[in-house]
């Protein structure tokens, strides 16, 4: 029984020995390396990106953008007045030469009041003070008709004369206020759609004094901008306020189209008929202050003058030989003079 304690015994000290130096081996021993961490690309996300147009070719400037001309691309940053749908951009002009891949901006576009002339139409600025603005009460948006009144000079204008000048001509702005500038959720007058203003108050009954404006400007087709600028300077403008449902227009079948200052050029031998000007065409071709105030008459035609001049030169016969003799025409259409001889 001894000696079986001795063993015991003797095998415990053996194992604390054994116990002791491998503790003592490990505080010796370097530290191991930690695991490494996943990466970083893989526990957090891309970097950011953001939807935006651009544009797949170059783009000239005052061309209006097709849609095969835009896509829509990822890129890292999202700048104020960018696009993020085609359809948003696709139609519009730009200001200035575009290169391919260029990101669009609001900035690069046209815009402000040329959105809303018309194709067809210009935007035309007359004069209005309190008297001919319809004590300004005329807003951006409304509907008016151009009068004009012509005083007797004893040249161009024989009676003095008022009349309708242009029909239901649409208000793009009036003194400092224009159709660009007025946000959408308010009327023209600065009041929402529950009769506040814009800082929620209750609109008073008795609203201060309109600011008086100088200019109003109108569109105008451009085949009537000629009689505005002429019966503005050679007479005194007057708008009279519509209300907007009121669609009726004179019926220009029963009036004597006016001629204009500049006659066609005349038919060569055997060409058809030329159809009569129209649209930028008859703009180019201009107006009279007389017809303005004459009103035309029917045909609308200048008379064509042929005066017979007597020719002492001698005319050239067939072959380039001379002969003495011959007849000189010349021809006179309006301001134009043309000689012809046989």
């Amino acid at each position: 029984m001894i000696h079986l304690s001795r063993i015991v015994a003797v095998v415990l000290v053996l194992l604390a020995i054994a116990l002791g130096a491998y503790a003592w081996m490990l505080s010796r021993a370097k530290p191991a390396a930690p695991v490494a961490a996943p990466a970083a690309a893989d526990s957090r996300p891309s970097a950011a990106s953001f939807p935006i147009v651009v544009t797949t070719k170059a783009v000239p400037a005052g061309q209006a953008i097709g849609a095969d001309a835009l896509r829509v691309e990822r890129l890292p940053i999202n700048p104020p007045g960018a696009f993020q749908d085609v359809a948003a951009v696709a139609g519009r002009v730009p200001v200035s030469d575009l290169g391919e891949g260029t990101p669009l901006l609001e900035g690069q576009l046209v815009s402000g009041l040329a959105l809303h002339v018309q194709e067809g139409e210009r935007a035309v600025a007359v004069k209005a003070d309190e008297a001919s603005g319809v004590g300004n009460r005329v807003r951006p948006g409304d509907f008016v008709d151009v009068f004009f009144v012509l005083k007797s000079d004893g040249k161009d204008v024989e009676h003095t004369q008022s009349r309708l000048l242009l029909p239901r001509a649409r208000v793009l702005a009036f003194g400092s206020i224009s159709l660009d500038q007025l946000p959408s959720a308010r009327n023209a007058d600065g009041k929402t759609a529950d009769g506040k203003t814009a800082d929620g108050k209750a609109a008073n009954a008795q609203n201060p004094r309109p600011e008086a404006a100088r200019t109003a400007v109108l569109a105008v087709p451009v085949t009537d901008v000629n009689r505005l600028a002429l019966a503005e300077t050679v007479g005194r403008l007057q708008l009279a306020l519509r209300n907007p449902t009121d669609t009726a227009l004179p019926d220009p079948a029963l009036f004597a189209e006016l001629p204009t200052a500049l006659q066609p050029r005349p038919f060569g031998p055997g060409t058809a008929g030329r159809a009569a000007l129209q649209g930028i065409d008859r703009a180019q071709a201009g107006l009279r202050a007389a017809d303005l105030a004459g009103g035309g008459s029917a045909g609308a035609a200048r008379p064509m003058v042929v005066r017979t001049v007597a020719s002492t030169a001698p005319a050239r016969a067939a072959g380039g030989a001379t002969s003495r003799g011959g007849t000189e025409f010349e021809i006179i259409r309006g301001d134009r003079r043309e000689t012809a001889s046989y």
